[in-house]
């Protein structure tokens, strides 16, 4: 279990209070408002030199340090959920239909309450510190518009830091592993066009859904025999329609599925493979077939000095090496720029029933945590020599 120093457990009340306002209140990516506004006052009443607004609703807040020989950077997300909340929380969801069910209101809660420790101790602050709080993570994507308006710039980032929390993760721990930690990730759209025709004649027609049907299950073949057995990859065809009525044969069918690899030529062959299969069933059933990839998020691939440090920081007994998860994050676009390191936070508490998973209806956790997210913080700034200890 990490402990957690006196000071920043006296901020409990406050940080508790700021991730049960954003928790009432979510809102979708891009469109972070009332959020973005809450951040913005909060710090506009610590330090209102060092807070401005990027990309809409972005928000980042440059606290200098006394010597300002390096900057590092810890991020938040800030979008919710298109989930209907079912938790029965006193400050649930005030939205129907919008729900915070991935934590980030505890991420944006505990980055906070970071930066109101940093700023009351900022005379034992060396480096800067660039704390981001990112609109759009869920989609279409706020990190690289961010990167893009030279969120890693002025002054310079030398290295980010960016947590989530976990619910396979036991709380009070942390989760990491240096190297390739969460997929790449894509989105793949596919038209079938094919001629529709009375049920009764389907020799006049050209069926768009058995060419659908055929092209699903040829597509289960890619991963067990195109791609090496020892490369985790994952494609699934989540959507599928088509068809006017019982008695037509269908002219028309749409496919939307999502591919995801941790290596980036494993991910380009899938996407080949995929290109391949539907060439020949478009040709054997005599039908168009048009597909549309959309290429998201890269992987999160940990600098492992970065890891070095968050090891010695919490101490190995605190740590769990975890394996790479399919799941996808912006994170890595800005280890594209600068080292970073991403981990997860533990939440998991069954005595509590804190059990559920993420982007589930039911998902909470306890509100102690958000007191060892700020903990964890402080301690790796500590290891990376911007803020010696008192």
């Amino acid at each position: 279990m990490i402990e957690v120093r006196r000071d920043i457990r006296n901020l409990k009340e406050e940080v508790i209070g700021i991730r049960r306002k954003i928790h009432a209140n979510p809102e979708p990516g891009f469109k972070e408002f009332e959020t973005s506004r809450l951040i913005m006052d909060y710090f506009n009443n610590l330090a209102p030199d060092a807070v401005t607004s990027i990309e809409g609703t972005g928000i980042v807040v440059n606290i200098k340090g006394s010597r300002g020989r390096k900057c590092y950077a810890f991020r938040a997300d800030m979008d919710a959920l298109s989930i209907e909340e079912k938790t029965g929380l006193e400050f649930s969801s005030t939205k129907k239909g919008m729900m915070h069910a991935c934590g980030h209101d505890a991420h944006m809660a505990i980055l906070a309450g970071f930066g109101r420790y940093l700023i009351s101790n900022r005379h034992r602050l060396d480096h800067n510190v660039k704390l981001i709080f990112q609109p759009a993570e869920e989609g279409p994507g706020g990190a690289l518009p961010l990167v893009k308006a030279g969120v890693l710039q002025n002054p310079a980032v030398d290295g980010i830091i960016g947590l989530h929390l976990f619910p396979e993760v036991e709380e009070g721990k942390i989760g990491v592993k240096p190297g390739p930690m969460m997929a790449q990730t894509g989105e793949i759209y596919i038209e079938v066009e094919g001629k529709s025709s009375h049920g009764a004649q389907p020799h006049k027609g050209h069926d768009a859904l058995v060419a659908a049907c055929q092209m699903v299950t040829a597509f289960q073949t890619i991963i067990n025999r195109s791609v090496d057995p020892l490369e985790p990859a994952v494609f699934t065809i989540g959507k599928m329609t088509s068809g006017e009525r019982q008695n037509v044969v269908a002219g028309n069918a749409y496919l939307a599925g999502t591919i995801r690899a941790f290596n980036k030529d494993t991910y380009n062959l899938m996407k080949e493979r995929i290109m391949d299969i539907g060439k020949g069933i478009g040709i054997a059933f005599d039908c168009e077939i048009n597909m549309r990839f959309v290429d998201m998020y890269p992987a999160i691939d940990n600098d492992s000095q970065l890891f070095r440090v968050v090891l010695d920081a919490v101490g190995k007994e605190n740590v769990e090496i975890i394996r790479p998860v399919m799941l996808a994050e912006d994170f890595s676009y800005y280890q594209q720029q600068v080292p970073g390191l991403f981990f997860m936070l533990g939440v998991r508490n069954k005595a509590k029933g804190f059990i559920h998973p993420l982007h589930n209806s039911y998902f909470n956790f306890s509100e102690s945590v958000l007191m060892t997210g700020i903990e964890v913080y402080v301690r790796i700034l500590e290891k990376l020599g911007g803020f010696p200890r008192p």
